[in-house]
């Protein structure tokens, strides 16, 4: 979450399942709900208000929260430690760790401080191995070791991805169903 700089309007019904007292916790982020709307189709010159009744409902925000999402995901981040949750930020995953039976143990990260000739560095620390009951990969949806995932446990990803856009000019929402399937 260290890189996350959005703004967001956030709908809170997963958050009231794994935290339903979320409201009353210490540090939480979410303060401001919304309480009107308007979406509006700009041009060059002008624009245009889009009733509400013709938008699909995920384009419906009242009732929801906006916030910063890197304040949301830092207060996340600190809860989920307060549970017991180890979480490494600045350390990328390079490499997954199997047992001898070929499930996943864990994450490798890579090795730090090292120079343009892969020589160490009076700051280099090597690579750490982490091992888990449960590893959770959370990369985004071009994630290269979930592709070895992927071509490893011979799972299918069904990935669907609506983008608009507007006249010359690229406005892109983009909104992402991930499905792991194993191929039969």
């Amino acid at each position: 979450g260290a890189h996350i700089l959005s703004g967001n309007v956030f709908e809170t019904k997963a958050l009231d399942e794994l935290l339903p007292d979320w409201q009353s916790m210490e540090g939480c982020p979410l303060k401001t709900k919304v309480s009107k709307e308007k979406f509006l189709v700009l041009s060059e010159k002008s624009y245009f208000s889009v009733p509400s009744f013709l938008l699909p409902p995920v384009q419906h925000n009242k009732g929801n929260y906006i916030t910063s999402l890197a304040n949301l995901c830092r207060w996340l981040g600190q809860v989920a430690e307060g549970m017991g949750v180890e979480i490494y930020p600045g350390f990328a995953a390079s490499e997954i760790l199997y047992d001898e039976q070929g499930k996943v143990r864990g994450v490798a990260t890579n090795d730090m401080g090292l120079d343009i000739n892969n020589e160490k560095k009076d700051s280099y620390e090597p690579g750490i191995e982490l091992h888990a009951k449960v590893t959770v990969f959370a990369e985004g949806c071009r994630g290269h070791l979930g592709k070895q995932l992927i071509n490893k446990f011979n799972l299918i990803l069904i990935l669907i991805n609506f983008q608009y856009s507007w006249q010359h000019q690229r406005l892109v929402f983009p909104l992402w169903t991930i499905s792991l399937y194993e191929k039969a």
